[in-house]
């Protein structure tokens, strides 16, 4: 993941400044434990602002509106508490070339500021901290106590103090060429690298942006580079500073990250040959001209451009880019927690269900033993003292049936032991029978769950995180997760279906997960459409929308029986057995878990999931 630069946060923040200044606060939200959301009203619109402390997506940018659940956070309610009502009336780095922004906060605008709120956009040291106006910290989104850090302790009561300053030299439009590429190539090294060491600001995407918006490798060594080479990332390097200087700025989506620099094209650039001295490497990337610009990525031998995505505003691009990022990110975390919570989860209740098995097997033997006591108790003439087994002839068959027996008991307590077992064995099969009933409705249950999360391979959209968030909100719900930070999930969230069309038109809707197949079956069903499920498979409940005056043609079964196989946990197979029935035919029984129905009145087509178009 990208971070946030020097150069993308006087971006963001000339942008903020020309669009939300002076502005009043009307409410803080926190959205999660890295970032903190204010609600800001200008005279002519509302928005929200996005100040984030997290590790490797610290930013300050305007975002979208926060989820509609309880804010719990201690963090925001202290903001809250403080800020609210009052104009935000400045957004400027405390000083150059440093990437700490105070956001001042006064009565009204024009007066003095009242509050200050610094966002610290520092990587993995990034805070946000709120003083007044005699400078001392009254909260801040975490506390460093001087055991943490001997440098910088922040804590409550204590004076503001400014991160240590940079010891790099600071990048400047005056400084010649001759002095700037004597300091980049005094000790011989990658170029990249040199750049880095020698000034402050700098980051490696914007290094290697620069560098390639050259056509250079920035890899190669300073000491290859020609006198052509050296004039063409000087200029570059003016047009950045240029850039900074009088807010220039041109955001852009690249398949390696982002940039907010729209760089000239190189002199004399020819798409068809590159010097070999320059890259070395024939699969090395370097910036193709497209359209004015400089805004695509293309692979030397390929031919291939990975084009960029343009946006309106640094705030759009910041949003987005960090959103889809940092939601990856949590899909990611989130599935494997799942999907190892429910591998672990049917592994005890299968082990568990094997063994009430075994003892259901072993009570099969119960009428033997009673049938065998029986043939005891009418041949008591036929025992002897001593004797280890007897034969007897049954009373059906008349063929004979070996009986074990105690030697050091007579005839009539072998038959008392052998009644004995047979009234324990049929007590262990009154007892194990429901048992066994119970742990496989649990191993039914989370296997549909399963199914759910097996369908969600990938992080695509945000609704892919929402189902997501849902199936870990149900697993919490039935007692099967432990999360002491739980927080619901916004109740309000329009449910997205999965939805395709049938080939006569019609409109077919598949259930996410169980909340979502539940709500499908019993909410949003009419009369006149058709349910679908694949036949004792977990699997996503279906639905074909009938209009009143039509009917679903046999291409239009098989097109929803194909994605009813295809959404469960027989995806992988060739042919999978779907039941079909009226939606009035589908019934949750007393305390079912979600997602579990009966039905009857089916009929059963055979869905191919290979030929499904998801």
């Amino acid at each position: 993941m990208q971070p946030v630069d020097l150069t993308t946060l006087t971006a963001a923040c000339s942008e903020l400044r020309a669009q939300w200044l002076p502005a009043r606060l009307e409410q803080v939200y926190q959205r999660d434990r890295f970032t903190v959301s204010l609600a800001l009203r200008t005279m002519n619109k509302r928005g929200w602002i996005d100040l984030s402390w997290h590790p490797v997506a610290a930013r300050i940018c305007v975002g979208d509106p926060p989820p509609r659940i309880p804010d719990t956070f201690t963090f925001s309610q202290q903001l809250r508490h403080q800020l609210s009502g009052l104009a935000l009336v400045s957004i400027a780095p405390i000083s150059p070339w440093e990437r700490v922004v105070d956001l001042q906060f006064a009565q009204r605008p024009g007066e003095p500021a009242l509050w200050h709120l610094y966002a610290e956009i520092i990587g993995k040291y990034s805070n946000v901290i709120l003083t007044a106006h005699d400078n001392l910290v009254v909260t801040c989104a975490h506390q460093v106590s001087a055991k943490q850090s001997s440098v910088r302790p922040i804590q409550t009561g204590q004076p503001y103090e400014m991160p240590p300053a940079l010891t790099d030299t600071a990048p400047s439009a005056i400084e010649p060429q001759n002095r700037w590429q004597e300091r980049i190539s005094l000790v011989p090294g990658q170029l990249h690298r040199n750049l880095l060491k020698n000034y402050r600001g700098l980051s490696k995407a914007l290094i290697w942006s620069m560098i390639r918006s050259a056509n250079l490798d920035p890899e190669q060594s300073t000491d290859s580079l020609s006198p052509h080479d050296w004039q063409q990332l000087f200029q570059r390097w003016q047009y950045w500073l240029e850039s900074l200087e009088n807010s220039k700025f041109k955001p852009s989506l690249t398949a390696q990250g982002y940039t907010v620099i729209d760089w000239p094209a190189p002199e004399n650039h020819n798409l068809g040959a590159v010097d070999g001295a320059c890259v070395p490497s024939n699969t090395s990337p370097i910036l193709s001209p497209l359209g004015g610009g400089w805004g695509g990525l293309t692979s030397i031998g390929t031919g291939r451009e990975e084009l960029t995505s343009a946006f309106p505003s640094v705030q759009e691009l910041l949003n987005s880019y960090y959103t889809s990022e940092i939601n990856q990110e949590v899909f990611a975390q989130v599935r494997h927690q799942l999907s190892q919570k429910l591998i672990n989860l049917l592994a005890k209740l299968k082990l568990k269900a094997n063994t009430f098995k075994q003892k259901l097997q072993q009570s099969e033997v119960a009428d033997t033993h009673k049938s065998q006591a029986d043939l005891l108790m009418a041949n008591l003439q036929h025992w002897q003292p001593g004797m280890k087994t007897i034969s007897l002839p049954d009373f059906e068959t008349n063929q004979p049936v070996a009986i074990p027996l105690n030697p050091e008991k007579n005839a009539v307590q072998n038959a008392q032991a052998l009644y004995k077992k047979h009234q324990k064995l049929k007590r262990a099969r009154i007892a194990v029978e429901p048992l066994l009933a119970a742990v496989q409705e649990e191993i039914d249950y989370l296997e549909q769950v399963e199914a759910a999360l097996s369908v969600l391979e990938t992080y695509r959209n945000t609704q892919d995180l929402q189902t997501l968030a849902e199936i870990r909100e149900e697993l919490i719900q039935q007692k099967y997760l432990d999360a002491p930070d739980y927080r619901s999930t916004d109740k309000n969230a329009a449910i997205e279906f999965h939805r395709y069309q049938t080939p006569s038109g019609f409109e077919l809707l598949i259930g996410r997960n169980n909340r979502q197949n539940d709500q499908l079956t019993f909410r949003v069903a009419g009369d006149y459409d058709i349910w679908f499920h694949t036949l004792e498979i977990p699997g996503s409940h279906a639905l074909l929308r009938v209009t009143p005056g039509t009917v679903a043609e046999e291409a239009d079964l098989q097109f929803a029986a194909n994605m009813a196989a295809y959404y469960s946990r027989a995806r992988q197979s060739e042919q999978v057995p779907v039941v079909y029935t009226e939606p009035k035919y589908v019934y949750k029984p007393k305390g079912a878990k979600p997602g579990m129905v009966v039905y009857k009145q089916e009929r059963i087509v055979w869905g191919r999931p290979q030929q499904a178009t998801a």
